[in-house]
């Protein structure tokens, strides 16, 4: 690297050991968040709660194909994690109602990069999938 170059993004900031040992990626934080948020649905509930409160009802209507077992399976994955909070309230019946809990807050702005990265690059991507190779 030379002296003009100190922007070394942090994935690349220390050499990974060869082979990579089975425990250290089992126990790796990233591994862990990147599982949580590469299914189907969790990261598409963690940008819908960070816009504002939804009740259980209005999240299941506002994704199509979601089946009630699967949101309800996804959110407890994400309150189990500490991204979301169920709260109940004290209603006939009772009301629930998930929001992000602050940590869960903290998410909204790398998958905003991630998602900025996406579109910037769709085109590259669905170039190379289909054979085309670009620059």
């Amino acid at each position: 690297m030379s002296g003009t170059h100190t922007r070394v993004p942090s994935v690349l900031a220390h050499e990974l050991p060869r082979p990579i040992p089975e425990d250290e990626l089992a126990a790796c934080p990233v591994g862990h968040v990147f599982q949580r948020l590469g299914d189907k649905w969790s990261m598409l509930l963690v940008i819908l709660l960070g816009g504002r409160p939804h009740r259980y009802n209005e999240l299941h209507r506002a994704i199509e194909g979601i089946s009630q077992r699967m949101l309800t399976r996804t959110l407890r994955a994400l309150e189990t994690d500490g991204l979301v909070r169920r709260e109940v309230h004290p209603t006939v019946p009772p009301g629930v109602e998930y929001s992000l809990t602050p940590l869960g807050h903290t998410l909204l702005e790398p998958l905003s990069a991630l998602a900025d990265w996406a579109v910037l690059h769709e085109k590259e991507m669905n170039d190379a999938r289909s054979g085309r190779v670009g620059g």
